[in-house]
Protein backbone atom coordinates (compact mmCIF):
# COMPACT_ATOMS: atom_id res chain seq x y z
CA UNK A 1 0.00 0.00 0.00
CA UNK A 2 2.33 2.45 1.18
CA UNK A 3 4.53 1.65 -2.26
CA UNK A 4 1.50 3.58 -4.13
CA UNK A 5 1.62 6.65 -1.26
CA UNK A 6 3.45 9.12 -3.42
CA UNK A 7 0.47 9.24 -5.83
CA UNK A 8 -2.71 9.21 -3.14
CA UNK A 9 -0.49 12.08 -1.81
CA UNK A 10 -0.41 14.63 -5.20
CA UNK A 11 -3.92 14.02 -5.47
CA UNK A 12 -4.07 16.87 -2.82
CA UNK A 13 -2.41 19.18 -5.53
CA UNK A 14 -5.78 18.96 -7.26
CA UNK A 15 -8.23 19.98 -5.04
CA UNK A 16 -10.87 23.10 -5.74
CA UNK A 17 -11.20 26.06 -3.42
CA UNK A 18 -14.28 25.97 -1.19
CA UNK A 19 -16.48 28.75 -2.20
CA UNK A 20 -18.84 28.17 1.55
CA UNK A 21 -17.45 29.82 3.62
CA UNK A 22 -19.29 32.28 5.63
CA UNK A 23 -16.39 34.29 6.91
CA UNK A 24 -15.01 34.71 2.90
CA UNK A 25 -11.80 32.69 4.05
CA UNK A 26 -9.97 31.85 0.66
CA UNK A 27 -7.79 29.97 2.59
CA UNK A 28 -8.95 26.36 1.79
CA UNK A 29 -9.51 23.66 -0.98
CA UNK A 30 -11.20 20.01 -0.70
CA UNK A 31 -13.10 17.44 -2.47
CA UNK A 32 -15.75 15.55 -0.92
CA UNK A 33 -17.09 11.93 -1.71
CA UNK A 34 -19.49 9.13 -0.20
CA UNK A 35 -19.51 5.34 0.54
CA UNK A 36 -21.60 3.17 2.05
CA UNK A 37 -20.38 -0.04 3.43
CA UNK A 38 -22.60 -2.96 4.15
CA UNK A 39 -21.08 -6.53 5.27
CA UNK A 40 -17.97 -5.06 5.29
CA UNK A 41 -18.46 -4.44 1.34
CA UNK A 42 -17.60 -1.12 0.35
CA UNK A 43 -19.14 1.08 -2.62
CA UNK A 44 -19.02 4.53 -3.90
CA UNK A 45 -22.65 6.40 -3.95
CA UNK A 46 -23.41 9.06 -6.52
CA UNK A 47 -22.36 12.25 -5.49
CA UNK A 48 -24.12 14.21 -3.60
CA UNK A 49 -24.00 17.92 -1.30
CA UNK A 50 -22.28 17.74 2.02
CA UNK A 51 -24.74 18.98 5.09
CA UNK A 52 -24.26 19.95 8.35
CA UNK A 53 -27.16 22.24 10.74
CA UNK A 54 -25.30 24.86 12.51
CA UNK A 55 -25.73 23.01 15.45
CA UNK A 56 -22.24 21.54 14.76
CA UNK A 57 -21.30 23.76 12.10
CA UNK A 58 -22.72 27.48 13.14
CA UNK A 59 -20.27 29.24 10.41
CA UNK A 60 -21.22 27.06 7.35
CA UNK A 61 -24.02 24.87 8.31
CA UNK A 62 -27.54 24.76 7.36
CA UNK A 63 -27.62 24.30 3.33
CA UNK A 64 -26.36 21.58 1.14
CA UNK A 65 -22.65 22.50 -0.05
CA UNK A 66 -21.90 21.15 -3.18
CA UNK A 67 -17.93 19.82 -3.66
CA UNK A 68 -16.33 19.20 -6.32
CA UNK A 69 -16.28 15.40 -6.43
CA UNK A 70 -13.03 13.22 -5.29
CA UNK A 71 -11.66 11.66 -8.51
CA UNK A 72 -12.24 8.60 -9.74
CA UNK A 73 -8.29 7.26 -9.11
CA UNK A 74 -8.28 8.69 -5.47
CA UNK A 75 -11.36 6.79 -4.67
CA UNK A 76 -10.19 3.34 -5.63
CA UNK A 77 -6.86 4.00 -4.92
CA UNK A 78 -5.62 1.13 -2.42
CA UNK A 79 -4.56 3.88 0.48
CA UNK A 80 -8.00 5.21 0.11
CA UNK A 81 -9.58 1.42 0.05
CA UNK A 82 -7.26 0.47 3.12
CA UNK A 83 -8.05 3.47 4.69
CA UNK A 84 -11.56 3.10 4.40
CA UNK A 85 -11.24 -0.98 5.48
CA UNK A 86 -9.30 0.10 8.58
CA UNK A 87 -11.80 2.35 9.81
CA UNK A 88 -14.62 0.13 9.03
CA UNK A 89 -12.86 -2.76 11.67
CA UNK A 90 -12.12 -0.15 14.04
CA UNK A 91 -15.52 1.79 14.53
CA UNK A 92 -17.20 -1.44 14.36
CA UNK A 93 -15.45 -3.30 16.86
CA UNK A 94 -15.66 0.33 18.95
CA UNK A 95 -19.49 -0.14 18.42
CA UNK A 96 -19.04 -3.56 19.89
CA UNK A 97 -21.70 -4.25 16.79
CA UNK A 98 -22.38 -6.88 14.50
CA UNK A 99 -20.09 -7.33 11.38
CA UNK A 100 -23.49 -6.82 9.46
CA UNK A 101 -23.85 -2.93 10.98
CA UNK A 102 -24.14 -0.83 7.70
CA UNK A 103 -21.86 2.47 7.62
CA UNK A 104 -22.80 5.80 5.85
CA UNK A 105 -19.24 7.44 4.66
CA UNK A 106 -18.49 10.73 4.04
CA UNK A 107 -14.43 11.25 2.64
CA UNK A 108 -13.02 14.71 2.72
CA UNK A 109 -9.66 15.77 1.16
CA UNK A 110 -8.73 19.09 2.45
CA UNK A 111 -6.06 21.39 1.86
CA UNK A 112 -5.56 24.15 4.19
CA UNK A 113 -2.91 26.74 2.61
CA UNK A 114 -2.17 30.23 4.84
CA UNK A 115 -0.69 33.47 3.02
CA UNK A 116 0.63 36.61 3.66
CA UNK A 117 -2.32 38.06 3.65
CA UNK A 118 -4.19 35.21 5.43
CA UNK A 119 -3.51 32.74 8.32
CA UNK A 120 -5.02 28.82 7.21
CA UNK A 121 -7.95 27.95 9.74
CA UNK A 122 -8.09 24.22 9.55
CA UNK A 123 -11.63 24.27 11.89
CA UNK A 124 -12.77 27.68 11.31
CA UNK A 125 -16.25 26.50 12.92
CA UNK A 126 -13.92 25.91 16.40
CA UNK A 127 -14.29 23.44 18.38
CA UNK A 128 -17.28 21.23 17.58
CA UNK A 129 -18.59 17.98 16.60
CA UNK A 130 -19.46 17.02 13.14
CA UNK A 131 -22.64 15.39 13.71
CA UNK A 132 -21.90 11.85 12.86
CA UNK A 133 -20.75 8.46 14.83
CA UNK A 134 -17.13 7.97 14.35
CA UNK A 135 -14.07 10.34 13.20
CA UNK A 136 -11.02 9.26 11.49
CA UNK A 137 -8.40 12.24 10.29
CA UNK A 138 -5.36 11.34 8.49
CA UNK A 139 -1.98 13.37 8.15
CA UNK A 140 -0.99 13.32 4.49
CA UNK A 141 1.56 16.15 3.90
CA UNK A 142 3.01 19.18 6.69
CA UNK A 143 4.58 21.82 4.40
CA UNK A 144 6.26 24.54 5.35
CA UNK A 145 3.88 25.70 8.17
CA UNK A 146 3.42 26.38 11.93
CA UNK A 147 0.77 25.97 14.32
CA UNK A 148 -1.80 23.22 13.44
CA UNK A 149 -1.83 21.89 17.00
CA UNK A 150 -5.23 19.22 17.49
CA UNK A 151 -6.94 19.83 20.65
CA UNK A 152 -9.61 17.32 22.14
CA UNK A 153 -12.15 18.35 24.19
CA UNK A 154 -15.11 16.51 26.28
CA UNK A 155 -18.69 16.59 24.99
CA UNK A 156 -19.22 19.90 27.43
CA UNK A 157 -15.07 21.41 25.25
CA UNK A 158 -13.16 21.16 28.56
CA UNK A 159 -10.06 20.56 27.30
CA UNK A 160 -8.89 16.86 26.81
CA UNK A 161 -5.33 17.42 25.64
CA UNK A 162 -3.57 18.41 22.29
CA UNK A 163 -0.96 17.17 19.72
CA UNK A 164 0.01 17.86 16.49
CA UNK A 165 -0.36 15.33 13.51
CA UNK A 166 3.43 15.92 12.14
CA UNK A 167 4.33 12.76 10.00
CA UNK A 168 2.20 11.34 7.15
CA UNK A 169 -0.40 8.75 8.30
CA UNK A 170 -0.02 9.96 11.44
CA UNK A 171 -3.92 9.91 12.49
CA UNK A 172 -6.32 10.25 15.38
CA UNK A 173 -10.12 8.51 15.85
CA UNK A 174 -12.49 10.28 17.62
CA UNK A 175 -15.86 8.85 18.98
CA UNK A 176 -17.94 12.28 17.79
CA UNK A 177 -20.34 11.60 20.17
CA UNK A 178 -18.10 11.98 23.64
CA UNK A 179 -15.36 14.76 21.85
CA UNK A 180 -14.87 17.57 20.41
CA UNK A 181 -11.67 18.76 18.52
CA UNK A 182 -10.08 21.96 17.01
CA UNK A 183 -7.11 22.54 15.37
CA UNK A 184 -4.81 25.66 15.65
CA UNK A 185 -4.48 28.20 12.97
CA UNK A 186 -1.37 27.72 10.79
CA UNK A 187 0.68 30.17 9.38
CA UNK A 188 3.70 30.30 6.53
CA UNK A 189 7.01 29.30 8.31
CA UNK A 190 9.28 30.62 5.48
CA UNK A 191 8.22 33.69 3.17
CA UNK A 192 7.98 32.41 -0.78
CA UNK A 193 8.21 28.94 -0.01
CA UNK A 194 5.15 25.90 -0.07
CA UNK A 195 2.88 26.33 2.64
CA UNK A 196 -0.13 23.67 3.25
CA UNK A 197 -1.47 21.15 5.92
CA UNK A 198 -3.03 18.49 3.82
CA UNK A 199 -5.47 15.72 5.71
CA UNK A 200 -8.21 13.00 4.59
CA UNK A 201 -10.92 13.52 7.10
CA UNK A 202 -13.73 10.04 6.90
CA UNK A 203 -16.53 10.15 8.94
CA UNK A 204 -18.69 7.06 9.66
CA UNK A 205 -22.63 6.95 10.78
CA UNK A 206 -24.78 3.76 11.07
CA UNK A 207 -27.37 3.79 8.07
Amino acid sequence: MLADWPTFAHSWDHLETDEYMADGGRFRRRRFARFLSVRGVITREPHGPHFQSRDYNPLNGGIDRWFEPVTDPTAAHPVTRRLLELCVEVFTRAEAAESTVAWKIEMHQFRIEPSPREVGRPTPEGMHRDGVDWVFVGLVARTGIAGGVTAIGDASGRSLGAFTLSEPLDAVFLDDHRVRHAVTPIEILTPGRPAHRDVLVLTFRKA
